[in-house]
């Protein structure tokens, strides 16, 4: 994956603010595996795991295909997926491992149970539970059917790992015959014909528009913080108030009762 080429010459890349407007930037963009990987980065944008096509900026992508292989490693699951168009793409589902209720944890506990229900009679070692996460949502998924051979439809989240793109799984559906895969790729196909293939245009009274709104936006998020800020501080004097009064009674209660011993 390359941060620029020449599919950007020409193109007008609108900032931030205007994405909202976009037919790509917050839905599920069906593409192919070979057209994930013409995905690109451009500067300004790291970290925020936006890509482009053209000029489209994109950051959740719908794929699908069959699993024509699956590794595990200690925090993650990599499917491998093949759509058909000539490439593969990396699946990368999280994990999330935590020890069950009531098992011992020592500093030796692993990401993985053991062989068998009697493979530690003594319990000296923790049985621990994988729970396979989302990327973003972090809800917990079963994907004890995505195995090699399977055929599913896969939602997720774009990132990069040494220079290539990945997906990582938010969700998924299996597709179980043909006729869902046939209306997948009918509909990928006329996504990328009626809007990935023709740049993104906006006209100059859109682009204003979408500036003054974005303005208007930050201008009452300022001011919603400032309310807060301002409450907080009320309340702290409040505070300090009822502080104060508390340990005015406290010191007259403690005069009183010393005049008293005295008497």
């Amino acid at each position: 994956m390359a941060a620029a080429d020449d599919d950007a010459v020409g193109l007008t890349f609108y900032p931030a603010f205007c994405y909202k407007a976009s037919p790509t930037h917050f839905t599920w963009v069906k593409m192919a595996v070979t057209d994930v990987h013409r995905l690109k980065t451009r500067s300004g944008f790291e970290g925020q795991n936006i890509f482009f096509y053209y000029n489209h900026p994109i950051q959740f992508v719908c794929l699908a295909g069959v699993i024509v292989a699956r590794t595990e490693y200690a925090w993650r699951t990599v499917l491998i997926l093949d759509d058909g168009s000539g490439e593969t793409v990396e699946i990368v589902v999280s994990k999330a491992t935590s020890p069950r209720p009531g098992d011992r944890v020592s500093e030796n506990a692993t990401a993985t149970r053991a062989a068998g229900p009697d493979s530690d009679p003594s319990g000296s070692l923790p049985e621990a539970e994988t729970r396979h996460i989302s990327s973003q949502a972090k809800d917990r998924i079963d994907i004890t059917d995505l195995v090699p051979g399977v055929v599913f439809k896969v939602k997720g989240t774009l990132s990069t790992f040494r220079s290539t793109v990945q997906v990582q799984l938010e969700r998924f559906t299996l597709l179980r015959d043909t006729n869902a895969e046939m209306r997948f790729w009918d509909e990928q196909s006329r996504y990328l014909v009626d809007v990935l293939s023709v740049p993104w245009t906006l006209e100059p009274e859109e682009v204003d528009q979408l500036r003054r709104e974005a303005d208007e936006e930050e201008d009452r998020i300022i001011r919603a913080k400032k309310r807060l800020e301002q409450k907080r501080r009320k309340a702290a004097k409040r505070e300090e108030r009822d502080r104060m009064r508390i340990r005015k009674e406290w010191e007259m209660d403690e005069k009183l009762q010393g005049e008293v011993a005295r008497q």
